[in-house]
């Protein structure tokens, strides 16, 4: 690692010395040849795709980089491309990260969203090199891919860093206001003053979160302790002065120039900016979940692929789940355990800002029969069955499908299983989709006479959530809860409710209505 850091250390001293462009150009040089590579070295895994692959790209970049600042050539748009062409790189990498974790750990979001935003830097510069016009000055298309080097790409990783190490309320909204500022000062650039001051306000909020939680951190090593409380405590006094600026140039009130923010703003961030994290890096908290899943994709005909007859419920024995409550209605135990006993009645109710998305989806769903529900919330029968799979199709154990229609339309096919992490039960029901599959993995608990099973954590190293499968190992958490309550209100009756979210928000409602046949 000390030569690593030696190398880009060199590269970026020979710009020093012998660039032919105006000092402050070296303010994205030195994020360019010195920050993101050692960010990026601390960051891959050895012996993945992008350690793999990072030669290739990087060595030209950092190359075209140096020859563009220290030569008057021609090529300034070929050198350009080619590091615009590493930044795509990298952002496919915050991609690929993404997409194998999914909506958890947001702090592992926080790195992906920099490693996306590097691209748009990369964007900026190419625009500046090239000459494009975009309707702004050159040097405000400069000042704008510095801006997404620093604030977009190094701020929101550090911000990860510290999440490694620290989660809680005032964690979780200082980050998204991190993470959504840079694209709110893109559009208040381009469309509003007041858009760019409510930019600077979201960085206030998610600085000022940020470096509190960086003051109360214990760490390891005393050094790295202090040069990552002065490089955020810095950063406050700088983002002080972009509010300045803000107030200067939208409305006149100070006299803040833009070559006093070069000055102070930008040397003081690329002095100590990146301190810190480079004496050591915390290991990544999200492990990648090791439950079984179906190995089944596609539109499934559950007469093809098990037979009636051996499995009569959802679950064999309902005990399993050592559900704690002595009071559990006997009849919701024998729904789950003697489903095809039990006839059910459902009202679907999408939720009205959902509503166009659904009708959407139906155009789909239709053709896939699954996932399928009515549009309309007027009541009808689901009646259905209950197939045992055949051996060696699912990859998990005991499955059994359970097919729902209304009428001749297949509503879901739903592959029922179960599984077991550190001593608990979880529910695991698979929907085959196309080139796909979305898992449910549900903790069943008791709620009084009731039974609750929900998606939604009781903890954070629970398996719970809603899940599609990437590749033949991956999983993507989807931004998806859900939760089905079931009652017993008496007379021979149960009553269920189903309820759906979508980034918290309530999309999907069904009302079950369940009695004997």
């Amino acid at each position: 690692m000390r030569n690593f850091v030696l190398i880009h250390v060199l590269l970026f001293l020979v710009v020093a010395v012998f660039g032919v462009q105006p000092w402050p150009y070296v303010l994205l040089s030195v994020a360019q040849l010195v920050y993101i590579p050692i960010m990026l070295r601390l960051l891959y895994k050895e012996r993945d795709w992008f350690f793999r692959l990072y030669p290739y790209f990087a060595v030209p970049a950092y190359a075209a980089v140096v020859i563009e600042q220290i030569t008057s050539s021609g090529w300034d748009v070929l050198l350009g491309a080619i590091y615009l062409l590493f930044t795509i790189f990298v952002a496919g990498y915050g991609v690929f990260r993404f997409l194998h974790r999914g909506f958890t750990n947001l702090e592992e979001f926080a790195i992906d969203i920099g490693l996306i935003y590097l691209a748009m830097g990369g964007g900026w510069y190419f625009a500046f090199i090239a000459g494009i016009d975009l309707g702004f000055s050159s040097l405000l298309t400069w000042l704008t891919a510095i801006h997404f080097h620093y604030s977009a790409f190094l701020l929101p990783i550090f911000s990860g860093l510290i999440g490694r190490l620290h989660t809680s309320r005032l964690y979780r909204s200082s980050t998204a206001a991190l993470l959504v500022a840079p694209m709110v000062v893109a559009i208040g650039i381009t469309f509003s003053r007041w858009i760019e001051v409510g930019s600077v306000l979201l960085y206030v909020y998610g600085l000022a979160g940020i470096i509190l939680i960086a003051w109360k951190l214990p760490f390891s090593n005393s050094l790295q302790k202090w040069l990552i409380r002065i490089s955020f405590t810095a950063l406050a006094v700088t983002i002080s002065f972009s509010v300045l600026y803000v107030l200067s140039n939208g409305f006149g009130l100070l006299s803040v120039t833009i070559d006093f923010m070069l000055r102070f703003h930008g040397v003081l961030n690329c002095v100590v900016f990146a301190a810190g994290w480079s004496l050591a890096i915390p290991p990544s908290r999200f492990q990648p979940p090791s439950f079984p899943i179906s190995q089944i994709h596609g539109r499934q005909f559950a007469e093809k692929i098990g037979e009636v007859g051996r499995h009569r419920g959802l679950s064999d024995d309902l005990s399993v789940y050592e559900l704690e409550s002595v009071n559990l209605s006997a009849q919701i135990i024998d729904f789950y355990e003697n489903t095809t006993d039990y006839r059910l009645r459902a009202s679907v109710n999408w939720h009205a800002w959902f509503k166009p998305f659904a009708f959407l989806y139906s155009f789909v769903s239709k053709r896939t029969q699954q996932i399928n529900l009515p549009f309309s919330n007027k009541e009808v029968e689901m009646t259905g069955k209950i197939y045992t799979l055949y051996d060696g199709l699912d990859g998990r154990e005991n499955v059994r499908a359970w097919e729902r229609k209304v009428g001749d339309e297949t509503i879901f096919t739903a592959l029922y299983s179960q599984h077991q992490t550190n001593g608990r039960m979880y529910m695991n029901i698979a929907l085959p989709l196309p080139f796909t599959t979305m898992t449910g993995i549900l903790e069943l608990c008791s709620a009084g006479e009731g039974l609750r099973l929900t998606s939604k954590r009781s903890e954070p190293s629970s398996d719970a959530g809603v899940y599609v499968s990437v590749g033949s190992e991956g999983l993507f958490k989807l931004p998806l809860q859900e939760d089905f309550l079931i009652q017993d209100v008496g007379n021979g009756y149960l009553k269920a409710t189903h309820t759906m979210w979508i980034f918290t928000l309530p999309f999907l409602t069904i009302d079950y209505s369940i009695d004997r046949f």
